[in-house]
C-alpha cells in the first residue's frame, strides 16, 4: 500500500514537472510571429465590418462592440 501511494506521488510530480516545462513567457513583440491567421476571431475583418453594418442597418441594433448613438435610429 505504501509503495502504491509513493508511486502515485512520484507519477503526479512527474506529470506536473513535464507539463510545466511547456510554459514560457512570450514577449509582446514576439506575439505576431506566433499568431496563426486561422485562430483569428474574424477571418476577414473587412467582411465582418460590412456584415456588422448590414445587421445594424436592418435590425437597428449594434453588435457587441457597442456605440455612442442616442437611439434615434439615424446613422
Amino acid at each position: 500500500m505504501i509503495l502504491l501511494n509513493r508511486l502515485l506521488v512520484v507519477a503526479a510530480l512527474s506529470l506536473f514537472v513535464l507539463s510545466s516545462m511547456g510554459c514560457v513567457a512570450v514577449k509582446p513583440w514576439e506575439k505576431d510571429l506566433l499568431a496563426r491567421p486561422d485562430m483569428a476571431w474574424d477571418e476577414d475583418p473587412r467582411l465582418s465590418t460590412i456584415r456588422d453594418h448590414i445587421h445594424f442597418s436592418k435590425e437597428g441594433s449594434l453588435p457587441a462592440g457597442g456605440g455612442a448613438s442616442g437611439g434615434c435610429g439615424c446613422n
